[in-house]
């Protein structure tokens, strides 16, 4: 549906790959749509160990291409959309927070009046 499940606050010059086995450890599901930033054998592995399926493109660079379901890959748009909505939010988009666990607690916040539209 679009919706968030759990989130993670990272530092800004960190890569969106090393959060990703802390955001998906304890929730269940059976595909990962992930975009290109995500590809990486070490997550793959991770997600056939658990018996999850893995939808997301080679990067452009990658040596061996990976078949994906691009009508399957299509849906990603409504984690795309949530993230529009969520930079709506001034003091989200704008990062008017001083510390890190007010910011996450106003993202808390602009996600809860997001699912309450």
């Amino acid at each position: 549906m679009g919706n968030p499940v759990k989130l993670l606050l990272s530092g800004g010059n960190r890569a969106d790959i090393t959060q990703a086995e802390d955001l998906i450890d304890d929730v269940s599901f059976e595909v990962l749509l992930a975009d290109k930033g995500y590809h990486s054998q070490a997550l793959e592995e991770y997600l056939t160990n658990r018996g999850i399926d893995f939808c997301c493109p080679s990067k452009s660079n990658s040596l061996k291409k990976r078949n994906y379901d691009k009508h399957l890959y299509k849906e990603r748009n409504l984690v795309e959309r949530f993230f529009n909505l969520l930079k709506q939010f001034r003091r989200v988009a704008t990062r008017y927070e001083k510390t890190s666990q007010n910011y996450l607690a106003m993202i808390q916040f602009a996600s809860c009046m997001i699912l309450l539209r």
